[in-house]
């Protein structure tokens, strides 16, 4: 009985093994700006609450001194997203 012509897979190519990614490093700037953010909110919460009713740090604004002041500490929690 006539065997049957076996197919060929055809040959992958070899490709060469990735070169892993030298980790760069963190921006020069990220870590004092990170602990920058977190303690000028830190300062902003701690004198609105020393101040009283004088309502420091921006008397204008009130209550709202404390959002100001979260928002600065939050930006720098944002921040260490990026720590590596």
């Amino acid at each position: 009985m006539p065997e049957s012509k076996s197919r060929k897979k055809p040959a992958k190519p070899v490709r060469e093994p990735r070169q892993p990614k030298a980790e760069a490093g963190n921006p020069r700037w990220l870590v004092p700006v990170m602990l920058g953010l977190m303690l000028v909110g830190l300062a902003w919460i701690v004198l609105f609450y020393l101040s009283g009713s004088a309502q420091l740090p921006i008397p204008p604004l009130g209550a709202w001194n404390l959002a100001v002041g979260f928002a600065f500490v939050i930006a720098g929690f944002a921040l260490t997203t990026r720590w590596r």
